[in-house]
């Protein structure tokens, strides 16, 4: 099994712990890759599945019943001496966000892909995250035991979704077909695939040589365009020496220059350990990632790629510590300037930990007890609150559901269970409509939705009721109304409520809100009740003649009656209840509906059919663009009823193989009449 004979390979070589993210598209098999890898190292004795969920990352119960990454997972291993802790990273959309807390702190990113054009525009959602970053990234191209394609035409295949040239590595061995093996064009050397054996080398001759010679003369060219010396040496048709080669691959590596890409097949572990090897000597050293970070030397500083609430354990941190050395029991700065004592210091495998009495730069480990710290916080040994190293701001919540405890006993819990959701997942919000009382929880799609609430039942014992979340639809006025009288009135005994107010009513323009004036003369009405009849109408316009808040209205205090004894703020408040009541039935009462400007980001062969989605949910378009700085995508702009935007993410994500996204903003409220809205003021009604 794997390439145990490749040799290693010439060069210099940074030593010291690593930390590696496996990334890429959905079902692109990291999992597996990283399985294979922990068998190769030694750390598992066999390899195990997601379909029997064995595998060391996927070890949630809402992995097993998903039957796919819903977290980062981690596990340390390691190889020829060396520590490498790899990240595997969900590929879904709806969980992009835990890459992006873990990549910024990582040495670099074996990018898991395969020759499948649909998964094209997801491989390039993650290429353009890493390259913003900056991370050295590979490129493996796995499944190759299923390629129906020749090497150079999946390189093609895949070559828009990179910005920075894809440089081969190797070349197949094809028998009857099938790849059987590959030539190494940095070693010059040939591997034939074994079944659950290692690889042997073969002579390297006939038309493979001849192969060999042509891609390994295109490599050398690429590396060439960023190494003077290089370029003279191949116009000189001289052969260059292997050392620089492997200097030229591990620089533009490290650089950004260039994404190796290297294959194989996870399940079989076939080019597994050509892959280390290419990690162990072309991966920079930790010092890389914190200078790419702007960490200087100094106290110990470490950057929280994770945050995981534990049944038992308590609150961890995820950590990669970037300089210094960190014991147990380290008091540690965050960033609002909060000193804690962490609880523990633990290497991570999958869901299982090993207690460490100290770490040092390049190790990742799980810090305990850091009740004040949160994902994507920089934690450090010194005084000073550090800065933040960097910067992922989760995207805006594109679905949205409205909870409530299924037993009402569990509504205390459920607002701390939640809490403690959103503390692992900042890409999840949770927000309490007070107008409503409904709790909003939003996040990245569907499946991130059903996992966080699958969560709370599993984890936290939390069975939830699941509702559409109301729209925030307001009512106003057409017309004025004028010396419209409210009058309170009331004897039972002793002292009486008295209360007379007589007002005008008067539709704003769109935005103006509420505005209330008084025109009292005389003391007809006493200035400390004028305050009370604000208060009342102010009350009363949360719910209007339709069922909704009313908005853009003004009301102006004209006349009124008082009685000495009788009269008091409580009812002057009632009176104002009572004038403003019948003031917005008598002036025509309309429906407004919240408009949103939505701006979709698709490839651009799925635009059309957003368009037409788009169209279908009442959704007036504005336009629509290329995506700046984004080759094959397109930007559509339109105003939605924010009605229809409830599950839009669905039918986008439908149209665009999984990777299309919107942002909304609130842009203005447009009155709704005729069916439409009785079926709303109907429906209002009747909850």
């Amino acid at each position: 099994m794997g390439d145990k004979n490749a040799g290693e390979q010439g060069g210099r070589r940074q030593a010291g712990p690593r930390c590696i993210a496996l990334v890429g598209p959905f079902q692109s098999g990291k999992t597996t890759l990283l399985e294979a890898i922990l068998e190769r190292t030694g750390a598992i004795q066999r390899m195990g599945s997601i379909e029997s969920g064995t595998t060391v990352s996927d070890a949630s119960d809402e992995a097993h019943q998903f039957k796919m990454s819903v977290e980062a997972g981690f596990a340390t291993t390691s190889f020829m001496g060396d520590s490498y802790t790899f990240v595997d990273c969900p590929g879904s959309i709806d969980f992009l966000h835990e890459m992006r807390n873990v990549i910024p702190a990582v040495d670099a990113a074996v990018v898991v892909c395969e020759a499948d054009e649909k998964k094209v525009p997801a491989l390039s959602l993650i290429l353009r995250e890493l390259e913003d970053r900056g991370i050295p990234r590979i490129l493996f191209i796995n499944k190759i035991d299923k390629a129906d394609k020749r090497i150079r035409e999946t390189l093609e295949l895949l070559r828009p979704a990179s910005r920075v040239p894809l440089l081969l590595r190797q070349i197949p061995i094809w028998s009857n077909g099938i790849v059987s093996g590959f030539v190494d064009l940095a070693l010059e050397r040939a591997f034939v695939y074994r079944e659950h054996a290692a690889s042997e080398v073969v002579p390297l001759d006939g038309d493979n040589l001849d192969r060999e010679k042509e891609a390994r003369f295109t490599m050398l060219e690429t590396l060439a365009d960023h190494d003077d010396e290089l370029m003279e040496t191949l116009l000189s048709d001289l052969e260059p020496p292997r050392d620089k080669v492997f200097d030229d691959l591990g620089r533009d590596l490290s650089d950004g220059a260039i994404v190796p890409v290297l294959f194989g097949s996870a399940t079989r572990t076939n080019g597994v350990l050509r892959l280390l090897k290419a990690l162990r000597h072309d991966v920079p050293a930790v010092e890389v990632a914190a200078r790419r970070l702007g960490v200087k030397a100094g106290d110990a500083m470490a950057h929280v790629m994770k945050t995981i609430h534990t049944a038992h354990g308590g609150k961890l941190s995820v950590a990669r510590v970037l300089t210094g050395t960190l014991g147990d029991g380290a008091i540690l700065t965050g960033a609002d300037a909060t000193q804690e004592r962490t609880s523990g210091l633990f290497k991570m495998f999958g869901p299982g930990v090993d207690k460490l009495r100290d770490v040092s730069a390049g190790d990742t480990v799980a810090l305990g007890k850091l009740d004040h710290v949160a994902t994507g916080e920089a934690i450090t040994t010194g005084r000073q609150a550090p800065p933040r190293l960097a910067t992922a701001r989760p995207p805006q919540p594109v679905l949205s559901v409205a909870l409530s405890a299924r037993d009402r006993k569990d509504d205390v819990k459920l607002g701390l269970m939640l809490a403690k959701l959103t503390d692992e997942d900042p890409s999840l919000s949770v927000v309490h409509l007070a107008d409503t009382g409904e709790i909003i929880l939003s996040g990245q799609g569907e499946m991130h939705l059903r996992v966080a609430i699958t969560k709370l039942a599993n984890r936290y014992g939390v069975q939830v009721n699941q509702g559409k979340p109301g729209v925030g639809y307001r009512e106003t006025i057409k017309k004025a109304a004028h010396g419209v009288r409210g009058r309170h009135r009331k004897q039972s005994g002793g002292h009486g409520q008295f209360g007379d107010v007589v007002i005008d009513v008067k539709p704003l323009e769109r935005g103006a809100g509420f505005v209330f004036d008084d025109r009292i003369t005389g003391g007809v009405v006493p200035k400390q009740y004028i305050p009370a009849v604000k208060h009342g109408i102010e009350d009363t316009l949360r719910k209007g003649p339709l069922g909704f808040p009313v908005v853009d209205v003004g009301a102006t205090l004209t006349d009124g009656s008082y009685h000495t004894v009788d009269s008091s703020d409580m009812a002057f408040q009632q009176a104002g209840r009572i004038a403003i009541q019948e003031a917005l039935s008598a002036c025509h009462p309309v429906l407004l509906e919240p408009i949103h400007r939505v701006d979709v980001a698709v490839p651009s062969d799925a635009t059309a059919k957003v368009n037409a989605i788009v169209s279908g949910r009442r959704g007036q378009i504005l336009g629509f663009d290329g995506r700046e700085g984004w080759q094959g995508w397109d930007i559509v702009s339109a105003l939605m009823p924010e009605s229809e935007i409830g599950d839009l993410i669905v039918e986008i994500r439908s149209a665009t193989a999984g990777v299309g996204s919107f942002t909304s903003k609130f842009d203005h409220l447009a009155e709704l009449t005729g069916r439409d809205a009785d079926k709303i003021v109907q429906a209002r009604a009747a909850a």
